[in-house]
C-alpha cells in the first residue's frame, strides 16, 4: 500500500474510534437529525410504489447476474466505449489508477481539475496525490466542497457533510470565501457556493468524475445527482476522466429503468434524481473532446471470487443502510475510519483491504437486519458480516498470538462448557456463587473486574437467578407442583 493510501485509510479499530465520536454530542445530533429526515422521506416515496419489492428483486437479479458474468460485460463495455470514441484504461490497484489519472491531467498541462463527487477517487486517495504533484482538485458538489474547505472527511455516501450543521457551514464560508456578511439561510449558502464555482466551471478544462452505472451494450455511462454541478462538469470541460469500480457495469440501457426508480428513493427520498446524465463516447461540438474511463479493481476481484461475500459488490451506493443503522446513528461515519461507512462499509472496507485492515468493522453491528430490509438490491449484509467474522476468527486462530489471546481462550472455554450439559450446569452453579460480591441491591451487576469490565462500562448485567432453568425443569420433573409427574413421552 502506498504512502498516499496509507494516509487515507486510518488504522484505529472501530471501538476506539467510536468511543471518541460518542463524546461529540454535536456531531451525533447532526447525524441523527439528518438521517431521520432522509429515512422519513424514503419511507414515504417507497410506500407509493406497489411494486417496490418487485423492483428490489429485479435490481438484485440484475446485479447478481452481472457479477457472475462480469468478465463478459466489462469486455463488451470496453469494446462499445472504444468504438464510440472513449478511451478505456484498466487499473489493478489504487497506485495504478492514480498514475493513469495524473498522466492524463499532465498531458493537458492542467494545474487544476474540477471534480464531481466520487467515492472511488476518495478510495484511491486521488486528491492528495494530485496535490502532491502540484495539481489542485476542486470539489463541486456542495457537501464535498464543505468537506474540502474544512479539511474534513466525508461521513456519508450521499451527504458527505451530513455531520456539519448550517451554522458551521456559514462560519466556514465566511473564512474560506472571505464573505463576512453571508447569511445563514440555505439559499445564502447555496448562492455563495454557486458564485464561487461558476468561475471554475467556465475556466478549468479537465474534469474528474465517478460513475453510477456503466452500460455494457452501449459503452455508455450514467451519473445521477441533485445539484447540477455534475452536468456542468460533464459538459463544459475539454477532457473528462472517470474512475469507476469494475462492479458498476450493468448489461443494458434498459436495466437503468429499475435503478433510476430505486436509487433516488433509497438515497435521498426523491422520486427521481433532478439530473440524470448518460453519455457514450465523444461527439463533435457536444461535451468533452476527450473521454477517458479508468476501470478500477483495487481488491474487487478477490471479493468476486468469494461466493458468500460476492453480494457486497451489488451495492449501488444509495446509503439507505447507513440511514437506518442504529450503530451509525450513534457514531456517525468517521468512526469507521474508512471512505465507506455504515453497514456496507463494515463489509466492503475489510474485503478491499484483504482482511488486513478494518478487521473490527464486521463486529460494528447489532445484526438487527434493518440494513437488509431497506437495501434496494437486497444485499444480505448481516449474512456477510457473520461470514467475515468467521474469517477474522480463523485468521487469528492461525497465529500463535491469536491462539493465546484472551478472546480466543474465552471462546474456546465457552465452546468446551456448552458442549456438555454437565459442564454447563457446573459453570452455572459456579457463576451463581462467584457473582455474589458483585450483585447490587437492585439485582444487577454494575461492575466487573479485569477483562470483564468492558461489559459493565456502558451497561448493567442482570444477575444470574438463584435457580437455573435446568434446575427448575429437573425439580418439576421429579416433584411437580401440581402433584402430577410429566408423561414420559
Amino acid at each position: 500500500m502506498s504512502q498516499v493510501q496509507e494516509a487515507h485509510w486510518n488504522r484505529r479499530d472501530f471501538p476506539e474510534a467510536a468511543r471518541e465520536m460518542l463524546q461529540n454530542s454535536q456531531t451525533r445530533k447532526n447525524v441523527q437529525h439528518a438521517t431521520n429526515i432522509i429515512q422519513a422521506k424514503r419511507n414515504k416515496v417507497v410506500a407509493e410504489m406497489p411494486d417496490w419489492e418487485d423492483l428490489r428483486e429485479a435490481g438484485a437479479q440484475i446485479r447478481a447476474h452481472t457479477l457472475r458474468h462480469l468478465d463478459h460485460y466489462l469486455t463488451q463495455f470496453e469494446e462499445n466505449c472504444t468504438r464510440a470514441g472513449g478511451h478505456v484504461h484498466w487499473a489493478s490497484d489504487a497506485e495504478e489508477a492514480r498514475r493513469i489519472i495524473l498522466e492524463l491531467v499532465e498531458q493537458q498541462q492542467a494545474r487544476e481539475v474540477i471534480k464531481i463527487k466520487t467515492m472511488t477517487s476518495e478510495e484511491i486517495g486521488l486528491n492528495a496525490h494530485l496535490e502532491a504533484h502540484g495539481i489542485q482538485p476542486i470539489e463541486t458538489d456542495l457537501a464535498e466542497l464543505i468537506i474540502q474547505m474544512g479539511k474534513d472527511r466525508p461521513s456519508h455516501f450521499v451527504v458527505p457533510a451530513l455531520h456539519v450543521n448550517r451554522a458551521q457551514v456559514r462560519e466556514l464560508f465566511q473564512q474560506e470565501m472571505h464573505l463576512p456578511e453571508i447569511g445563514d439561510r440555505p439559499e445564502d449558502l447555496a448562492t455563495a457556493a454557486r458564485t464561487y464555482l461558476r468561475e471554475k466551471y467556465l475556466r478549468i478544462k479537465v474534469a474528474v468524475s465517478g460513475g453510477n452505472f456503466l452500460i455494457a451494450d452501449t459503452g455508455g455511462m450514467c451519473i445521477v445527482e441533485s445539484e447540477g454541478n455534475g452536468r456542468m462538469c460533464l459538459t463544459l470541460p475539454d477532457v473528462l476522466i472517470s474512475v469507476v469500480g469494475i462492479e458498476k457495469v450493468i448489461p443494458s440501457y434498459r436495466d437503468l429503468e429499475v435503478f433510476l426508480q430505486t436509487l433516488p428513493r433509497s438515497a435521498t427520498g426523491e422520486r427521481m434524481n433532478p439530473y440524470n446524465s448518460t453519455w457514450c463516447g465523444v461527439h463533435p461540438g457536444d461535451g468533452p473532446k476527450e473521454f477517458h474511463i479508468v476501470l478500477l479493481d483495487n481488491g474487487r476481484s478477490p471479493i468476486l471470487a468469494d461466493k458468500e461475500a460476492r453480494q457486497t459488490l451489488q451495492c449501488i451506493r444509495c446509503a439507505a443502510c447507513l440511514n437506518v443503522c442504529p450503530v451509525y446513528h450513534q457514531t456517525g461515519g468517521h468512526a469507521y475510519e474508512s471512505v465507506y461507512a455504515g453497514p456496507i462499509g463494515a463489509i466492503l472496507t475489510p474485503q478491499l483491504q484483504s482482511m488486513q485492515e478494518g478487521r473490527s468493522l464486521p463486529y460494528a453491528s447489532s445484526l438487527c437486519g434493518a440494513c437488509y430490509e431497506v437495501c434496494p438490491v437486497k444485499i444480505n449484509i448481516p449474512e456477510v458480516l457473520i461470514h467475515l467474522r468467521g474469517k477474522v476468527v480463523r485468521q487469528d486462530q492461525a497465529t500463535f498470538s491469536g491462539k493465546l489471546s484472551l478472546w480466543n481462550i474465552g471462546m474456546q472455554a465457552a465452546a468446551f462448557l456448552f458442549a456438555d450439559a454437565g459442564r454447563l450446569a457446573m459453570a452455572e452453579h459456579m457463576g451463581q456463587i462467584g457473582q455474589k460480591p458483585l450483585v447490587s441491591k437492585n439485582g444487577f451487576i454494575e461492575w466487573m473486574p479485569l477483562m470483564l469490565s468492558g461489559w459493565t462500562q456502558t451497561r448493567d448485567l442482570k444477575a444470574m437467578p438463584a435457580q437455573s432453568f435446568r434446575d427448575w425443569w429437573a425439580k418439576e420433573r421429579m416433584y411437580p407442583s401440581n402433584g402430577k409427574r410429566p408423561h414420559a413421552g
